[in-house]
């Protein structure tokens, strides 16, 4: 019943989506700019298509394990030479849209606790804003630098996330005393300037420290897309609109994908998943970090 109402909830911004979509479309075709679109949509050896793919998969991910979305998108970017400050920048503006989603599916079903999102998410948009600042400088400048630092960050979470497929499941215990504003502070910090990562390390020291698991993961998602938010603002203002075709993919591929991740939980094999999107992470972040020093 919980998942049906979560469905029927994404289902609805799915379907708002496409409907706005399929009018741009044609309003396109019939003002006779569509061949221009198409054409744009091509620079950068397609870039927009492998976005679209990447964002899928992401999100397929993201639904299933509850994180891991800005990891495989900041390794794929990293991956593909983007410059760090256009990662973290075009996959939070991504994000903002797939978050607020996520956001309202949890406010629905009453998984989200106030004071846990006030405790984690003031700290975390101060942690964002720093983390965007830092990383539009570095990241202009030292970006080879930058590049490196947080390959080797997507490389530790890629060990984090295999790791995961081989945990046995903990016994429930008291709750762990936890210093929210901390957490939240190192999370959105971490998550603005390395492109990702909030959810590996709040939403599961949240779990690991016996949080409710319900209102770990709906508390945190609701402060993942205040600091998202955050951060999309920060860079527009830092940035302004840069590689907009590598948003534009990101965000139509997760939105494909939202409206069924909560279906797809239940189908795939979690542990499987664990184990392929770890060892991918790990292979890519290796080879950025060899073509980033030699």
């Amino acid at each position: 019943m919980v998942i049906s109402r979560k469905v029927q909830i994404r289902l609805n911004v799915f379907f708002v989506t496409v409907a706005i979509l399929v009018i741009l479309f044609f309003s396109m075709y019939e003002l006779g700019y569509l061949d221009e679109l198409f054409v744009v949509l091509a620079k950068d050896n397609y870039i927009f298509y492998w976005m679209m793919l990447v964002g899928f998969l992401a999100e397929v991910v993201a639904g299933s394990m509850g994180m891991g979305y800005g990891v495989i998108c900041t390794t794929t970017l990293l991956f593909l030479n983007i410059p760090p400050h256009i990662v973290s920048a075009s996959i939070h503006s991504a994000e903002s849209f797939t978050t607020a989603a996520g956001s309202i599916s949890h406010v629905k079903l009453k998984n989200v606790s106030k004071n846990l999102v006030k405790k984690l998410a003031i700290p975390a948009v101060a942690g964002a804003i720093i983390g965007a600042l830092c990383l539009t400088y570095l990241g202009e400048y030292y970006s080879k630098i930058t590049k490196t630092i947080i390959a080797f960050y997507t490389l530790y979470l890629g060990f984090q996330i295999l790791s995961n497929a081989f945990k046995k499941k903990q016994s429930k215990s008291l709750k762990r005393k936890t210093n929210l504003t901390r957490l939240g502070l190192i999370g959105g910090f971490i998550d603005s300037f390395a492109g990702g990562g909030w959810g590996p390390l709040v939403t599961g020291t949240l779990i690991k420290n016996s949080f409710t698991p319900r209102f770990a993961v709906g508390s945190s998602t609701v402060a993942k897309f205040i600091l998202t938010l955050t951060a999309a603002v920060t860079f527009f203002f830092t940035l302004g609109i840069q590689h907009w075709n590598i948003i534009l993919g990101l965000l139509l591929g997760g939105i494909v994908t939202a409206p069924f991740s909560a279906m797809l939980t239940s189908k795939l094999p979690v542990k499987s998943m664990f184990v392929v999107i770890g060892l991918l992470v790990i292979i890519m972040s290796s080879i950025t970090i060899y073509k980033s020093v030699f």
